[in-house]
C-alpha cells in the first residue's frame, strides 16, 4: 500500500534523513551531534508536512518493555514538539536501531516501517527505506540480520539485565557499520535493488541511507537513485515537494 502526499500543498515539504548514530562515538560528541540536529529540525519545521528518519538514528537501541537507552533528550523534545505541530513523523529500522519496536508509535504516534516503502509526493512516486541487506552479497549480514529480527532472540535479549544488554550490543553496534566498503558504481547493492524494482514496479525516484554516502544515480532511463549520507562528519538531506527532489546539505 502506497502512502500518498498526492495533494502537497505548495509550499509544504517532505524531509528525509537518516544515519544520524547518536550515541557514536561519544556522549559529547553525539549530544554537539544532536543539538546541530535540533537546529536542523527548527529550519525546516515550519514548511515541514512529513519528516522521514531512514534509519540508524541510534547507534544502538533496544527497547526492553519498561526501559530504553539513556539519553537523547534533546532530540526526544524536539520530536515532540514537531508532533505538536501536526508534522507526519515517519521512521525505517536500520541495522543500528533494528530494536525499536513500539515506544515512538506510543509516545509520538510515529509510524515505523522495517522494509522499504512507497510514497506518492505530487505526481513522483518514490521508494524509501534504510538499505541495509537489500541486493545480492553480504550473506554474513543478511544472516545475522535474521537472527536479531527474529522473535524468540528478542525475547531471550530482553532477559539480559539492560546494564549487560546495552553494553554489549553497543560492542556489537562496531562491527556492524555495512558502510565500509568503497563505492562500488553500478555493482552497489542498494542499487541493484533498485534496478531489480525498477523492472516491474517504476518509480521516479529511490531514496536510502546506510551507505553514508551522498549518491545521485540514473536509474534505468527515468529514475534515480539517492542516498542520504550521514551525520557524523555531514548534514546530508533530501528535500521533496510536488515538482522536486533536491538533495540539499545543512548549513548552519
Amino acid at each position: 500500500m502506497i502512502t500518498t502526499y498526492e495533494n502537497l500543498p505548495a509550499d509544504k515539504r517532505i524531509y528525509v534523513a537518516s544515519d544520524f548514530h547518536l550515541g557514536h562515538p561519544n556522549v559529547k560528541e553525539s549530544q554537539l551531534r544532536e543539538e546541530k540536529i535540533g537546529r536542523w529540525l527548527d529550519s525546516i519545521k515550519h514548511n515541514a508536512q512529513a519528516i522521514i528518519l531512514a534509519g540508524d538514528l541510534f547507534d544502538f537501541w533496544f527497547e526492553y518493555s519498561q526501559v530504553v537507552p539513556k539519553g537523547f533528550l534533546r532530540f526526544y523534545t524536539k520530536l515532540i514538539e514537531l508532533k505538536g505541530l501536526g508534522i507526519d513523523l515517519i521512521f525505517f529500522t536500520g541495522n543500528h536501531d533494528i530494536w525499536m519496536f513500539d515506544y515512538f508509535e506510543q509516545e509520538l504516534d510515529a509510524t515505523i516501517h522495517r522494509e522499504p516503502k512507497s510514497f506518492l509526493v505530487g505526481k513522483h512516486k518514490i521508494q524509501i527505506g534504510h538499505g541495509d541487506g537489500l541486493g545480492p552479497g553480504d550473506l554474513k549480514f543478511k544472516f545475522f540480520k535474521s537472527i536479531f529480527t527474529n522473535k524468540l532472540s528478542q525475547w531471550g535479549f530482553k532477559w539480559i539485565h539492560p546494564d549487560l544488554g546495552i553494553k554489549l550490543a553497543t560492542a556489537w553496534s562496531g562491527h556492524s557499520k555495512g558502510h565500509d566498503d568503497p563505492f562500488l558504481g553500478e555493482k552497489e547493492p542498494i542499487f541493484i535493488h533498485c534496478m531489480n524494482v525498477e523492472e516491474s514496479n517504476h518509480h521516479d525516484y529511490y531514496i536510502f541511507g546506510h551507505r553514508h554516502m551522498i549518491l545521485d544515480m540514473p536509474v534505468g532511463k527515468n529514475a534515480r537513485y539517492y542516498n542520504t549520507g550521514e551525520w557524523i562528519e555531514n548534514s546530508q538531506f533530501i528535500e521533496i515537494s510536488n515538482t522536486a527532489v533536491k538533495s540539499l546539505k545543512y548549513e548552519e
